[in-house]
């Protein structure tokens, strides 16, 4: 019986020592509990609308994140992607140019940073089910994975910023910014 179904799972916020350490690789993948663990941050990054969201986030350090990009009132132009589970990662080739994009972050609640990062990167992982995956990402999907692989390093997008003048409430973003992306 799955459980996963009526249980929320707090999500770690900014300042938590969670989302500042080192997250450890997973071992087994196929076991029991590293497969619940997967099912309970898919259902914590749906109820949560967020694109995306790593294990720290949800008290868990282990090098894990899933990918689940989808439009919404988040991010509205996002493309359509399956949900992904995404399991000790690594990025093997990162492209020279880097492009700003506006990030929000589920554990930063209410602020949006203007983040640089590579728009192709070549990245290895393992799936759900214990298969070796490598892929070349491009644009909205590569940001996404660089910020969950940043949480598995102990990071946030606020780390990321350029300047503080980067950073802004996600009121004044939805004022400023969403009407020019829809």
């Amino acid at each position: 019986m799955n459980q996963t179904k009526n249980k929320s799972y707090p999500i770690a916020q900014l300042g938590h020592p969670v989302l500042r350490q080192r997250a450890t690789e997973v071992e087994n993948v196929l076991a029991d509990e590293c497969q619940q663990l997967i099912n309970q941050m898919m259902f914590a990054v749906s109820e949560a609308g967020g694109v995306g969201i790593a294990a720290p986030q949800i008290h868990h350090s282990v090098r894990m994140f899933i990918m689940c990009s989808k439009p919404n009132a988040r991010y509205p132009d996002a493309p359509l992607m399956a949900p992904t589970a995404i399991i000790n990662p690594e990025i093997l080739h990162y492209s020279s140019d880097k492009v700003k994009g506006w990030e929000g972050c589920l554990s930063v609640p209410s602020m949006r940073g203007l983040v640089p990062r590579h728009s192709q990167i070549t990245v290895r992982y393992v799936d759900q089910q214990g298969n070796k995956q490598q892929q070349e990402l491009t644009g909205f999907i590569a940001r996404i994975f660089q910020h969950e692989l940043d949480h598995l390093n102990g990071l946030t997008f606020i780390d990321q910023l350029e300047s503080t003048q980067d950073l802004i409430s996600e009121v004044e973003w939805y004022q400023q910014f969403a009407s020019i992306q829809s």
